[in-house]
């Protein structure tokens, strides 16, 4: 399935089960980076996460214990990027017929490392054999952090500043194996900033991409500095230009597999919170998606990013 494709199917799915159709107990259904669901009385939340070989990683080339940890890893970059604590995670594998009992615990071992990094449990699933390539898919159960209210896409406000918490662009190069969920980063960054942060999600598909997304859920639109973007193009987009005569900029829009965390802030809110990096990239605007370049003259911005297809 191609990139358009994917979009317009999620584009059916959310007018199709739009808050969770008419069940009280659905918060919050498709459309966030997790959903909401009431459950005597207390919100979870919700997620999961599938990845296929050839698409989010390479057998061939990376190993299991790299491919487990970021099957865990994606999944709490969901929980990150609403300001959420992770609790539990179930995880279901295809593992490719003639696999080793070694391959196969190492890929779990991988699991396990992250999961425990974050105090999250695995807690169950299902293990399968097929004659095709390996596929992992991870659900992800979190809670609300004690007085800090999940944060959604959908409140940008213009004149907000867009912030991102580190290099942007050339992940495919090795980043987006051994990434760090931003767990700690959004529960410090939205603890400090409160209600000053208005909405924030994961980088997975690109900045210019998951941008557009940000901006349609808030009924808004954003500009991007070309200037500010230079902070945070990263080695290995310097890297991937260099070997395919891409800009380093159109990598750091463009490539994906980030998982850093995008955030719209009320500009008077401070941007120094211990511990976290946050760089300003841009400002919440009324329509559009737009680029100053360095030299003054605005221009559109095409949403591209990282296409699930093989």
């Amino acid at each position: 399935m191609t990139g358009s494709r994917e979009l317009e199917l999620v584009e059916w799915l959310m007018a199709r089960f739009a808050e969770g159709g008419s069940w009280p107990a659905v918060t919050l259904g498709i459309g966030d980076d997790m959903a909401i669901v009431d459950v005597g009385g207390q919100q979870v939340l919700l997620t999961a996460d599938m990845l296929l070989d050839g698409v989010h990683f390479d057998r061939s080339v990376h190993q299991p214990e790299a491919i487990g940890r970021k099957a865990i890893a994606c999944s709490l970059s969901d929980c990150a990027a609403m300001a959420v604590k992770p609790v539990a995670a179930t995880v279901s594998v295809a593992l490719p017929s003639g696999w080793s009992a070694e391959e196969s615990r190492g890929l779990y071992d991988g699991m396990r490392a992250m999961a425990d990094t974050f105090e999250c449990a695995i807690v169950g699933g299902d293990t399968t054999a097929w004659n095709q390539r390996l596929a992992i898919d991870v659900g992800m159960l979190a809670v609300a952090y004690p007085g800090i209210v999940p944060i959604r896409r959908h409140g940008a406000r213009v004149g907000d500043v867009l912030l991102v918490t580190g290099p942007l662009g050339g992940s495919l190069l090795g980043r987006h194996l051994t990434f760090t969920p931003r767990v700690h980063e959004a529960r410090r960054v939205v603890g400090m900033l409160g209600e000053k942060v208005h909405a924030m999600m994961d980088i997975s598909d690109g900045l210019s991409l998951d941008l557009h997304r940000l901006c349609a859920a808030s009924g808004v639109g954003g500009q991007l500095e070309e200037s500010w973007l230079d902070k945070v193009v990263s080695s290995e987009a310097l890297e991937s230009a260099g070997r395919d005569g891409r800009s380093p900029l159109e990598h750091a829009l463009s490539d994906g597999e980030d998982f850093e965390l995008l955030l719209a802030v009320d500009p008077s809110a401070t941007v120094c919170v211990e511990g976290v990096t946050l760089h300003q990239v841009g400002v919440v605007t009324p329509t559009g998606l737009t680029i100053r370049r360095k030299a003054g003259a605005v221009e559109p911005l095409t949403p591209l990013g990282f296409e699930h297809r093989t």
